[in-house]
């Protein structure tokens, strides 16, 4: 039996080992829009624009599915009605399942700070957003994104990504918002 990594890069190998090797065992992953998939900068585009619309539309399930593994993990971190820490985790299908369902009001998400590790065919996006009710609007909500990211040769797949949202306790380090 392997033993598990020790350090958050061999964890981040790790996991993504076994995701790329699970994919034999899932579905057949989608082609995707090559615009979408041909660089970092693209990904995290696309990423922004399947989620974001005006209210009485549903996110872009389709779109969003062929940027993302078919064996990708999301996971929310949040906090419950005590303030404990708490995580979900579940697959693009079941934050869809949860999350995706038509818009009752507009939501649209952006990106307003980033910070990129990459390493061989891996990449590690720490992205700050900003949501609003209209485009470029006065944001409601600001958070930040961690996406986990895998270039198989061809084109780059978001392989996991977790999120936690801006509150009072939890405020966004000076580090991932944009210089003044």
């Amino acid at each position: 039996m392997s033993k598990l990594p020790r350090t958050r890069t061999g964890l981040l190998v790790f996991i993504t080992s076994l995701l790329i090797g699970a994919n034999a065992f899932g579905q057949a992953p989608k082609a995707g829009r090559s615009d979408d998939v041909a660089t970092l900068d693209a990904i995290i585009k696309a990423y922004y624009e399947v989620v974001s619309g005006p209210a009485g539309e549903a996110p872009d399930f389709e779109r969003d599915s062929s940027l993302h593994h078919p064996n990708a993990l999301i996971s929310v971190a949040s906090v419950d009605s005590k303030g404990n820490p708490q995580l979900s985790t579940m697959s693009l299908r079941g934050f869809y399942d949860r999350f995706g369902g038509t818009r009752r009001t507009a939501f649209y998400e952006w990106e307003i700070h980033r910070r990129t590790e990459r390493f061989g065919n891996m990449a590690n996006v720490w992205s700050t957003y900003a949501a609003s009710d209209k485009p470029g609007g006065k944001p409601f909500m600001r958070g930040i994104n961690n996406i986990q990211l895998f270039h198989d040769g061809k084109r780059w797949w978001i392989v996991s990504w977790i999120y936690d949202s801006e509150r009072p306790e939890n405020p966004i380090p000076e580090d991932y918002l944009p210089k003044k």
